[in-house]
């Protein structure tokens, strides 16, 4: 039975570069004798996603003319304007990479794992103004924001060239039955006989909110696939098992299982905001989604981005650009008045105190100070809120949380006291 579900990004299949069998054994046996370049954290959550085909099409590491041009205009002038929102680089110390021929092989080495991840043979070596990276893909130079921190603390070599992955780290038994690959997530959605199928991002544990836009894309769509991320986040966000526990819990007990399915990718956030939806987008297009719910900032962080940025860049796109296409879903809240999950397109009540606004980050900074008993319990399951409260009384060092303008989310609770 041929797949009814929208093909990979770029039209072809999906691009596979984890190596198996006696393929993986031989280019292993190469590798340990090659120059071990050390990844990052982001490099290697990258690396295995090519692997599995997360970033179909790519097939390594960035050029400077594809860098550039991504940053610019969001095009691989390599393969023929492809549309890509975001670089997908790889960075080496100068002396290090001086050290490097031109078509010579290197094994890439993570640190995190104690291993070679692969190999990636070098076709181009350059330096960047990492400044215009930026400014073009986060619209700040701000070292406060962690994305442009990630950029700005990058050595001062771009290596490229086409990559052979060997690894994909802790993630299958770390997260085994979360960790899915995108030709396995197709597979399941196939049997299911889905073809429309909306994908939720979670960085966060699931909450009313959440809970809400799943729901109101599950209306529209023959399932939904509720894809969070297992990879690194910035200091105060909740770690990944708590978070797989929080979304296990809801999923198990607030959904319907035949038209629910979640699973995991070992992304690191980048917190890009509009061009990071982009993203989104494009890789749920390879895990076979033909949409991706674009909610209130979206991949955003502190004040960077407006709460509605990531929904307007989509109109932006040329023609052809994403067969993914963005569900964007208004501002939600609590209504007391309407005594349920509500948002601005559907809630007439405007009234002080009518509207509990749901922030994650307020949680959050309630929780860490030991405050579970101001939390509304319109927020968040019961089931949810035991789980989060329990690891945050096991947190031997107090985690600071910052408030910023899409964080007032709990104003209203005076006048509704539990």
């Amino acid at each position: 039975m041929s797949s009814k579900l929208v093909p990979p990004h770029g039209g072809g299949s999906l691009k596979l570069l984890l190596l198996t069998g006696d393929a993986h054994k031989e280019e292993l046996k190469k590798a340990k004798e090659l120059k071990k370049i050390p990844l990052t954290s982001r490099e290697t959550g990258d690396l295995i996603f090519m692997g599995i085909g997360g970033f179909t099409p790519l097939t390594g590491f960035m050029g400077k003319t594809d860098w550039k041009s991504v940053c610019s205009d969001m095009k691989m002038p390599s393969m023929n304007g492809l549309f890509w929102p975001i670089p997908v680089t790889l960075s080496a110390d100068k002396d290090v990479a001086d050290s490097i021929e031109i078509g010579e092989e290197i094994s890439l080495w993570s640190d995190e794992f104690d291993e070679i991840m692969g190999t990636m043979k070098v076709e181009e070596k350059y330096t960047i103004d990492k400044e215009f990276e930026c400014q073009n893909v986060y619209t700040t130079t701000d070292l406060e924001h962690p994305g442009v921190k990630m950029v700005m603390d990058q050595k001062e070599v771009n290596l490229a060239g086409p990559v052979k992955v060997l690894s994909e780290g802790t993630f299958p038994t770390e997260f085994e039955g979360i960790y899915l690959r995108p030709a396995d997530v197709r597979a399941e959605f196939d049997k299911r006989g889905w073809r429309t199928v909306a994908a939720l991002q979670l960085r966060n544990p699931m909450h009313r909110s959440h809970e809400y836009l799943a729901k109101i894309a599950g209306e529209v769509s023959d399932g939904i696939f509720i894809h969070q991320l297992v990879g690194k986040l910035k200091p105060g966000d909740i770690p990944a098992d708590v978070r797989v526990d929080c979304i296990n819990t809801l999923v198990d007990n607030y959904f319907v299982k035949d038209n629910v399915f979640a699973g995991g990718y070992p992304l690191d956030m980048r917190y890009a905001g509009p061009r990071e939806g982009l993203l989104h987008a494009l890789f749920r297009q390879n895990f076979g989604c033909s949409h991706m719910i674009i909610g209130r900032d979206h991949a955003g962080v502190g004040d960077y981005y407006g709460p509605f940025d990531a929904q307007d860049i989509f109109h932006d796109l040329w023609d052809g650009a994403l067969t993914c296409k963005n569900l964007n879903i208004d501002w939600t809240f609590w209504c007391y008045k309407c005594n349920g999950m509500a948002s601005m397109k559907t809630c007439p009540h405007t009234e002080k105190g009518e509207r509990l606004f749901l922030s994650g980050t307020k949680l959050r900074k309630l929780l860490s100070e030991g405050m579970a008993d101001e939390v509304p319990s319109e927020f968040s399951r019961p089931e949810v809120l035991k789980i989060l409260v329990e690891y945050y009384a096991g947190l031997t060092e107090k985690v600071e949380v910052k408030e910023h303008r899409g964080s007032t989310g709990m104003d209203s609770k005076d006048a509704h006291k539990k």
